[in-house]
């Protein structure tokens, strides 16, 4: 086996790296709860050609962020990674396990973060993988361990949400100042992404802004808000979307936003750990509940 090339990414290396994310696709079994490396629940094939879509915008916005490692002329690893105003953000890296223990994700991780270089804060999601989470923290990365909520919405607990409507493209400039005052950066762009993928719901009134990005079954996928009711009160929108009797699940709830808890516990759901929030630079943000990969 010859040595590893860790080289930019191309658009036709974007195949190659979606079946390397959705073999490792860290997903939590909703029967055990638990996990595994690499998991056995794969990435549906709607989502596949989302995260195909997304990361090929990478390349066109940040060539210098996207990554990969070749073995043989195969590619076994990757690291997608983008620069939003001045945060630096690792929106995928995955390393096949047959090649791990050689170097090759370190490599990826030093490419990536030199895209990165002149940015103030950094940010990403991780699993609870030892082996990476290692490396994140030798980085320099702070680690907020994560939580999830999932189960069915008891609609009994459903409360009566204001000041809430359907949001559109128009709206963007709101997002866009909500991102900053709550995360530091804009997601600029990558809004058109999710307006593609997820139905976003909006507020902005005197008492409070915010928006969230909402998935077909009623998950909230994204949440930011300028206060804690706010943001409270757009996840019991979306929880409210769902299908009765349907599972839903809000993730990406660290510490800081354990409102999130206290709303999925009005709706009898149950809580479960979910890997790192790991950042550089930053507290987590807060009433915040992340994109797993545009953050």
């Amino acid at each position: 086996m010859t040595a590893p090339v860790v080289r930019p990414m191309r658009a036709e290396d974007l195949e190659a790296f979606a079946e390397i994310t959705a073999t490792s696709y860290h997903e939590v079994d909703t029967r055990t709860h638990q996990r595994a490396w690499p998991d056995p629940v794969r990435r549906p094939a709607a989502r596949n050609g989302h995260w195909i879509r997304r990361t090929g915008q990478a390349l066109v916005t940040d060539p210098g962020g996207c990554w990969v490692a070749e073995v043989d002329g195969e590619v076994v690893g990757g690291a997608v990674s983008r620069v939003r105003e001045l945060m630096w953000i690792l929106a995928s890296f995955a390393v096949r396990p047959e090649h791990q223990g050689r170097g090759i994700g370190t490599e990826l991780m030093a490419a990536a973060m030199h895209h990165g270089r002149g940015c103030l804060r950094g940010m990403f999601a991780a699993s609870a993988d030892p082996g990476a989470v290692r490396r994140y923290r030798l980085a320099g990365f702070d680690l907020h361990p994560q939580m999830m909520l999932t189960g069915v919405v008891d609609r009994s607990a459903i409360p009566v949400v204001d000041r809430v409507r359907e949001g559109t493209a128009g709206d963007v400039d709101l997002m866009d100042s909500v991102d900053r005052r709550t995360r530091g950066a804009a997601h600029l762009g990558d809004h058109e992404l999710l307006l593609a993928q997820f139905r976003l719901v909006v507020t902005d009134h005197s008492t409070g802004s915010g928006y969230a990005y909402v998935d077909v079954d009623g998950s909230p996928v994204l949440v930011a808000a300028t206060n804690r009711r706010t943001a409270s009160g757009l996840v019991w929108e979306a929880l409210a979307s769902s299908s009765p009797g349907a599972q839903v699940a809000v993730h990406h709830i660290t510490a800081a936003n354990a409102w999130a808890l206290d709303v999925g516990l009005a709706a009898r759901m149950a809580i479960y750990t979910n890997g790192y929030l790991c950042l550089r630079g930053m507290k987590p943000p807060a009433p915040y509940l992340h994109h797993g990969s545009l953050l």
